[in-house]
């Protein structure tokens, strides 16, 4: 019996990736045009040229093979085989043919939008092989990240710069900041740090197949920003001098970072602090294509029992003991957008997970991801970590005096704790204040509940309120680092009968983190009278001879106020960080001729900061996809009060983006930086 056998597949003998178009349509050509990156539920198109024959409708045949990771398997759902279709089906993996019968054959090929993302290589046929890598779509409806707002994906997920926002609560002090995450070469360093976490190492097969979550990928990011536990990108260090690295207070963005990172064999970078580890985390979500946005927790409690409460101690002069369990001035963590199908419908959204390195979750020092919705409902069973942030943003405060002979009392004190939960607007610089995202109205009948749910007795508890002596503290609008200043104990008599008290009044340094330096000044009355009825302002005077030596790069002090009642007994403590204001220097961005395009620059002081004195001046210039993910530097000066440093930057398109030409205004040379062509420095 003979049989005959017929082979209809196509012939191939070239292929075009038609990068620039699809990289556009997937809005991932900031990354480049020069190779294939494509985002998953969305079709791509792809031109296949046939050495011999041509495409015929309903007899040629293609089968296809997509796979990722080292061990692509259909079991994993890592590895995907499909044939021709009449169209193309967007909840899964096909490819249909777009052009009539000849032989130039253009094909739409579109992944699953539950696919994992990652370098893939396709399988065409018998002989054509092609690579390309596939990231989240927050356009796909699909998808889990999909975000339905046009506004909010290009602020969450095209934007490459961004605002932190630090200083204090009463002072939030906004940051620029260059997330760079289409800047050339950084999404291959987010891929590699997918790569080099230790579920990827223990089992790649598991781990390329984990990452269709975000839940997931979320999580792995959560602890690999850090190195704690593994070859993350950033060490923490909160105290003492920064020699062998780079001060936290001194970058301006993440590109510089993640690529130390990955030219020096994943060993991480020296130093991060809360607000680099979340805004590193940022640049990664993007870059992956996971809406995401940076949030800063004014007054964030670190509770390490989780008992929702913070316990901490005085001693006999009203001064802060130090101990494991601290009130952060601010704390930064990230974001993401997604859905939770392990949860309630409710759930979905924003989902807060955080970098920096506190304390431990499965073992590992990561934190979240966790719906933002359950921490306003006090819903803290739902994975992760949900008591952990919930006690950032709603934990009590529990003040006692800890006494020379070894006992303790309590002390009255209002203490507050996740104020001004704060992020970028959308499309503005301006502050969004988001705390009603993660806390009820403070007394309202849903905060009640939310607390019942969260079993918080402490919080549940009616806190009496001292009808008695009230104290706290104030401060003047113009406290300048360089400058003597008052700050001020206020004590009211809300009694019926004359009062005689003790004050205590200190102030120590302190790094935004909680951790306190040395005394900055202190006063201790013995004998404050007051009448019923009766107030009394105490002054502290804060001199720079005696703050300047002690305060950290946070210019932070810690105000605190112990008021004793003779008559009764009862301890009262008032505590304030405030924040000092760098001398004001005005950058100031004009143009003078309008075929020149002009930059921010932002500015440095080197050395001490002080009023009335000549400084040393030092211009820095970062531009996403402007200056190459690099920081172009020039030092000016000396600059006298009130003189004016200028600087001109001036932009010259290339066919690699913009470079830059400056100009320095008391410098007369050409000069090369490194990187650069086309620099010039002249008067």
């Amino acid at each position: 019996v003979l049989q005959t056998v017929f082979d209809y597949s196509l012939d191939i003998d070239r292929w075009n990736l038609e990068c620039e178009f699809n990289n556009t349509d997937h809005r991932t050509d900031l990354n480049g045009i020069d190779r294939l990156i494509v985002r998953r539920g969305q079709p791509f198109s792809i031109s296949l040229y046939l050495r011999s024959g041509s495409y015929q409708p309903g007899v040629s045949s293609l089968d296809f093979v997509a796979e990722t990771g080292p061990q692509p398997s259909e079991q994993y759902g890592t590895r995907a085989s499909f044939g021709l279709s009449a169209s193309i089906d967007t909840s899964c993996w096909s490819a249909a043919v777009t052009s009539p019968p000849g032989d130039m054959v253009a094909l739409s090929i579109c992944s699953a939008p539950d696919a994992p993302i990652g370098r893939y290589t396709l399988t065409l046929g018998h002989s054509a092989r092609i690579e390309f890598i596939l990231l989240f779509n927050p356009w796909c409806p699909g998808d889990a990240v999909y975000m339905d707002n046009k506004e909010n994906l290009a602020e969450y997920v095209l934007a490459q710069d961004g605002i932190i926002f630090r200083g204090a609560y009463k002072h939030p002090i906004p940051t620029p900041w260059n997330f760079g995450q289409f800047e050339s070469g950084i999404l291959d360093v987010c891929l590699r740090i997918l790569d080099m976490n230790p579920k990827y190492l223990k089992n790649p097969g598991k781990d390329c197949s984990g990452r269709r979550n975000p839940i997931y990928v979320s999580r792995v990011l959560s602890a690999m920003v850090n190195c704690n536990d593994d070859k993350g990108v950033l060490l923490g260090k909160w105290t003492g001098d920064y020699e062998g690295g780079v001060s936290p207070m001194l970058w301006r963005g993440s590109v510089e970072i993640l690529r130390n990172w990955d030219t020096q064999a994943c060993q991480p970078v020296r130093y991060g602090q809360c607000w680099v580890f979340a805004a590193v985390a940022c640049s990664v979500s993007r870059a992956l294509g996971i809406p995401c946005r940076l949030v800063t927790n004014y007054l964030s409690a670190h509770d390490t029992n989780s008992n929702l409460v913070i316990e901490r101690y005085v001693n006999e002069n009203g001064e802060l003991v130090q101990s494991k369990e601290m009130i952060w001035n601010y704390h930064c963590w990230v974001e993401n957008w997604m859905t939770r199908p392990d949860l309630k419908p409710d759930f979905n959204g924003w989902q807060a997970y955080d970098p920096t390195p506190q304390e431990k979750s499965e073992g590992v020092y990561c934190c979240g991801p966790t719906p933002v919705r359950a921490i306003k409902e006090g819903e803290l069973t739902f994975k992760y970590d949900a008591p952990f942030v919930f006690a950032e943003v709603n934990a009590d405060v529990i003040t006692f005096m800890k006494k020379k002979d070894g006992s303790t009392s309590k002390v009255s004190s209002n203490a507050l704790v996740g104020q001004k939960i704060s992020t970028k607007s959308v499309g503005s610089d301006a502050r969004e204040d988001i705390t009603h995202l993660y806390k009820y109205p403070e007394g309202s009948a849903e905060e009640r509940e939310a607390f019942k749910k969260a079993d918080h007795q402490n919080k549940l508890l009616q806190q009496q309120q001292n009808q008695g002596l009230h104290l706290n503290i104030k401060v003047t609008s113009d406290m300048r680092k360089g400058c003597d200043f008052d700050v001020f104990a206020v004590v009211t008599n809300n009694t019926q009968s004359e009062k005689k008290c003790r004050l205590l009044f200190g102030s120590c340094a302190l790094s935004y983190n909680g951790f306190m330096g040395g005394n900055c000044g202190f006063k201790d009355l013995l004998n404050v009278e007051l009448s019923p009825g009766g107030e009394r302002k105490v002054p502290l005077r804060l001199n720079y001879s005696k703050y300047g030596g002690q305060i950290t790069e946070d210019n932070l002090i810690r105000l605190a106020a112990l008021l004793l009642d003779y008559t009764t007994g009862d301890t009262t403590l008032a505590v304030r960080n405030v924040v000092l204001d760098n001398p004001e220097i005005k950058v100031r961005v004009t143009s003078s001729e309008s075929d020149h395009n002009f930059w921010p620059v932002s500015e440095q002081i080197l050395g001490e900061p002080k009023e009335n004195r000549k400084l040393n001046c030092c211009f820095s210039i970062e531009g996403a996809n402007l200056t190459g993910g690099g920081i172009i530097t020039e030092r000016l000066g000396p600059v006298g009060p009130g003189e004016d440093a200028k600087v001109k930057i001036y932009f010259t398109p290339t066919h690699s983006g913009l470079r830059k030409l400056v100009v320095d205004f008391d410098s007369n040379k050409l000069c090369h930086v490194k990187g650069y062509r086309n620099v010039i420095i002249g008067k």
